[in-house]
């Protein structure tokens, strides 16, 4: 029989959802002294506090709104390195210079309020509302290879997220909303069909299932909205640039990330001449069998689309498994800053 569901996860995406790491350097007085959990709590609650004020400054200035109230969602530490040597728990260690560097999304307190009333006339224990992109970048185990550097492209209904990975960190997450619903709209308009039936063809055509005339003719039509995307994409990857090379590597997944103009847009050289690639790009669809720690038993996980809501599961497993030091120190103080 169907088993019964009692807790849940749930993905949240969206251009008001914001991703970002922030470095805080902090310097000790007395350098000799090894550095205990008190001080250590310390230092990770003076970067969460800066970092909750950077995010409520720049979604004041991208909505006009100065007050909006956001809530933090997730965290996770990308980097913790004493006098410029990366460790993994600074407990113990001796050093002058400390700096930690924690990755945090947000997201409208609005948008979170809906969808804990939707789990509660559900009757679900919300183990947490998490940000889609986190979840599919988490998804590969990247907190496990430091030399691990990616860009992870969810391509959904409504909205494109955007998540970049440099060494093993989650760098920041970003979101724009054109997403495959644009275009079967844009089918829909210039064949004169429903949406339903546009819908359909684009499926066939992201399968491959339609003849080589007609799929000419579709790649013909949605050449424009490719084009469109792409410009998004370039810049979202921007706003990443500046401190670094970008990452050459490309994750696409998603229900969108099937059609095929997508990837060849993207292979394309015309949009990367003013980003710092070192490397020409190379692009790749991520698969369930991707997905660390989640085993599927019912082998009906097969495509792109699936990787989200296991990637989200991934998470959960995060939340009722063992809690290594550091990250439960961060837990303790995203829930002050929840408050």
């Amino acid at each position: 029989g169907v088993k019964k569901v009692n807790k849940a996860i749930v993905g949240i995406a969206g251009e008001l959802v914001k991703g970002t790491t922030t470095t805080v350097h902090y310097e000790r007085i007395n350098s000799e002294i090894r550095i205990d959990t008190s001080e250590l709590k310390n230092i990770i609650q003076k970067v969460q506090w800066k970092a909750f004020d950077r995010i409520r400054q720049q979604l004041a200035w991208e909505t006009g709104h100065s007050e909006i109230e956001v809530k933090l969602i997730n965290a996770a530490i990308v980097d913790v390195r004493i006098d410029g040597y990366k460790i993994s728990n600074p407990v113990g260690f001796q050093g002058k210079d400390v700096s930690i560097s924690i990755f945090n999304a947000y997201a409208p307190m609005v948008h979170l309020g809906a969808l804990q009333k939707i789990s509660d006339d559900l009757n679900l224990d919300l183990l947490n509302i998490a940000a889609e992109p986190y979840a599919v970048a988490r998804s590969m185990g990247i907190e496990e290879a430091d030399d691990f550097s990616a860009v992870f492209v969810d391509i959904g209904g409504g909205t494109t997220d955007v998540a970049v990975v440099r060494n093993g960190g989650l760098e920041g997450t970003r979101m724009f909303g054109l997403g495959g619903r644009a275009f079967t709209r844009r089918l829909a308009r210039e064949l004169n069909i429903s949406f339903e039936e546009a819908e359909i063809l684009k499926i066939k055509y992201s399968e491959r299932k339609l003849n080589e005339s007609v799929s000419s003719k579709i790649e013909k039509k949605l050449e424009n909205d490719c084009d469109v995307w792409l410009r998004g994409i370039e810049l979202t990857l921007s706003e990443f640039s500046e401190s670094n090379i970008l990452p050459h590597r490309f994750f696409l997944c998603g229900g969108g990330s099937g059609l095929p103009g997508l990837k060849k847009a993207l292979i394309s050289s015309n949009w990367k001449e003013n980003l710092p690639f070192a490397r020409p790009i190379e692009v790749s669809f991520l698969q369930p069998k991707d997905v660390v720690n989640i085993i599927d038993e019912t082998h009906q996980l097969k495509d792109p689309q699936d990787i989200t809501p296991m990637g989200l599961a991934n998470l959960a497993l995060d939340f009722v498994g063992e809690e290594k030091v550091l990250s439960g120190m961060l837990r303790r103080a995203v829930k002050m800053i929840q408050k």
